[in-house]
């Protein structure tokens, strides 16, 4: 029994990395659903300024923060403005597989 001494230290030492991923995944899917209500609210933001007559692609980018200004596409079709967002991550590869994309419409003036 006296030879048990330490175990729980490198138990703990063997999940330390399983612990660590699971944090990392965890934190990158919580980005990208915070990535996703700016895309919400920038797309909307888009098709108000549609709406007014003013340019979607201003409004979108201006909605957004200062860290997106280069993970941001902005498409204009008709009356529909869809914003695709890259979530913040370490790794660009995974970015680019949980992108998120949002689509707002405004009816034209009659």
């Amino acid at each position: 029994m006296g030879e048990e001494r330490g175990q729980a230290t490198i138990e703990l030492v063997a999940a330390l990395p399983a612990l660590l991923l699971a944090a990392v995944v965890a934190l990158q899917l919580l980005a990208a659903g915070y990535a996703l209500t700016l895309a919400d609210g920038a797309a909307e933001a888009g098709a108000l300024a549609l709406a007014s007559g003013g340019s979607a692609a201003t409004a979108v980018r201006s909605a957004l923060p200062g860290w997106a200004e280069d993970d941001v596409a902005v498409q204009v079709e008709g009356g529909t403005v869809t914003v695709r967002l890259l979530p913040p991550s370490p790794l660009r590869a995974i970015a680019d597989r949980l992108a998120v994309s949002s689509s707002a419409s405004v009816r034209p003036a009659r």
